[in-house]
């Protein structure tokens, strides 16, 4: 048994840089883990300098001085962050509000329409059961205001917090743009020169990252008006807040498209019923989801990642349920990750060539030393 762990620890762990990763993801998975919420900030401070980088090359590329390419683009940042605090935020939170004044009235509709269906179908369904369903709901949603009621009067520091956001974020990506090549070369002091593994897996995954994270905000900010600018084409009600909805739902593949299918299907049955503009609502809906899928997500993601679905949801359940938000968004790097560390561990193949290597290099100076 023993010999048998030995040989597999031999084949696998045999080299200095594969050991050097494994303490490089135990270290960072603990810091996550136990200091996430600490370093919150940086972590959306990177994700947003991945955002901004590619505005820095193209002003760069343009003869922009790289103080000045960074300025721009944290002023744009900034611009950005005042929008969505001053004129997006306080239209969502309007409606937000109505929509949970109109909850009451909303679920009398609903009850009104599934009391039709005892009487179509009186061997599947009951009156009584309609009644529990509602009587379930109306109980879940009063104890959800008061969790918000109290939430809004007790969690101060939650507002605390994002004040601090909006003050440390810009800064931090103001400096992770202007010296992010003293930081990685910082960071790289400190490994070992020979470094062959690490050097693919870091350059098979900086430019994944930072293209699925652009992607990935560039599709929700494109869903989202398209959505916005179809509802209110419609005449929904609460457009803007389900077009936020239906743009963050393109952050958990294909469980999102479902999950926020409901909530316009429900918006659009309550406000028209069973009519002709509830239909266009949902092939208006229908159509952006497939577009998006179909058209969108291959422009943008041209360099897809080769991941099985059952592996996206995996590792956004698995991720998701580590890291809350930033798990869900980073799922699919992650799991990438994950795919390029096992692609370029050593196996019994890389030993056998390395052994190959190592056998004609010393053939070769044998031949040498003779002559």
């Amino acid at each position: 048994m023993f010999a048998i762990v030995r040989g597999w620890v031999n084949r696998y762990f045999s080299q200095e840089e594969v050991v050097l990763l494994v303490l490089l993801l135990l270290v960072a998975m603990v810091v996550l883990a136990t200091l996430g919420g600490v370093l919150a900030p940086v972590l959306a401070a990177l994700v947003i300098a991945f955002l901004l980088q590619g505005m820095v090359q193209r002003l760069e590329s343009w003869k922009v001085p790289h103080w000045l390419a960074v300025s721009i683009a944290c002023l744009v940042l900034v611009g950005a962050i005042a929008g969505l605090m001053f004129v997006v935020m306080p239209i969502i939170w309007r409606q937000t509000v109505r929509l949970f004044a109109e909850l009451p009235n909303m679920i009398d509709r609903g009850q009104e329409l599934l009391l039709l269906l005892p009487e179509q179908y009186p061997r599947l369904v009951t009156a009584q059961q309609i009644d529990e369903i509602f009587n379930t709901v109306g109980s879940e949603l009063g104890n959800f205001g008061q969790t918000v009621l109290t939430f809004s009067l007790t969690n101060i520091p939650v507002l605390a917090a994002v004040l601090i956001y909006l003050v440390v974020v810009p800064i931090l990506v103001f400096f992770f743009l202007k010296d992010s090549s003293k930081l990685l070369g910082w960071c790289a002091a400190f490994l070992p020169h020979q470094r062959p593994m690490l050097r693919q897996i870091w350059h098979e995954m900086n430019d994944q990252v930072a293209n699925y994270v652009r992607g990935k905000v560039i599709e929700i900010a494109i869903v989202a008006v398209v959505s916005y600018i179809a509802f209110l084409l419609l005449g929904v009600n609460y457009a803007l807040l389900l077009a936020v909805a239906v743009g963050l739902s393109v952050l958990i593949p294909y469980i999102g498209a479902a999950v926020v299918t409901i909530p316009v299907a429900a918006i659009g049955l309550f406000q028209w019923g069973w009519s002709s503009e509830f239909f266009w609502l949902m092939f208006a809906y229908g159509i952006i989801q497939l577009l998006d899928g179909n058209v969108l997500v291959p422009i943008l993601f041209s360099e897809a990642v080769n991941l099985h679905p059952v592996a996206i949801i995996l590792a956004v359940l698995v991720f998701g349920g580590i890291w809350g938000f930033w798990g869900v968004f980073f799922a699919i790097p992650l799991a990438t990750l994950a795919k390029a560390i096992m692609n370029a561990w050593p196996t019994a193949d890389h030993q056998a060539a390395w052994q190959a290597r190592e056998l004609l290099a010393t053939a070769d100076d044998s031949d040498i030393a003779v002559k």
